[in-house]
C-alpha cells in the first residue's frame, strides 16, 4: 500500500495528490452505495419469489387420500399363552415344574390380597 502511495506521489505530484485522493474517495463511496442498492434489490426480489411460492402452495387444494380399508387381521393379537394371576411362588413353581399336557388355568386370588 505504501509503495502505491509513493508511486502516485511521484507520478501525480504533491500538489494534485490530495485532490485526486478526494475524487477517488467519492468514487469509492458511490460504488459502495450502488452495490448496496443492488444487493438490497436482489434480496427483495428473492423474498417476493418466496412469498409467491408460498401463496401458490396455499392455493392448491389439499390432496384427498383414499380411505383406509380395514384389514382382515385385528391390529392387536391375543396373547398366545395365558398367565395365571397367582402369587409369585405359584408362577415360580410352574416355571420349575411345567405341566404342558394340562391347559393353563387361572388361579383364584387369595383372600388376603382382596382386602
Amino acid at each position: 500500500m505504501l509503495f502505491i502511495v509513493l508511486l502516485a506521489l511521484i507520478v501525480v505530484g504533491p500538489k494534485r495528490l490530495p485532490g485526486l485522493m478526494r475524487e477517488l474517495g467519492k468514487y469509492m463511496a458511490e460504488f459502495k452505495r450502488a452495490s448496496n442498492e443492488f444487493r438490497r434489490q436482489l434480496e427483495d426480489e428473492m423474498l417476493n419469489i418466496e412469498l409467491e411460492e408460498r401463496a401458490k402452495k396455499e392455493k392448491e387444494p389439499p390432496q384427498i387420500l383414499p380411505p383406509e380399508t380395514p384389514s382382515a387381521e385385528p391390529s392387536i393379537t391375543p396373547a398366545q399363552g395365558i398367565v395365571s394371576r397367582g402369587s409369585s411362588e405359584d408362577i415360580s413353581a410352574d416355571a420349575v415344574d411345567p405341566h404342558p399336557e394340562e391347559p393353563a388355568q387361572a388361579k383364584p386370588l387369595s383372600s388376603a390380597s382382596t382386602d
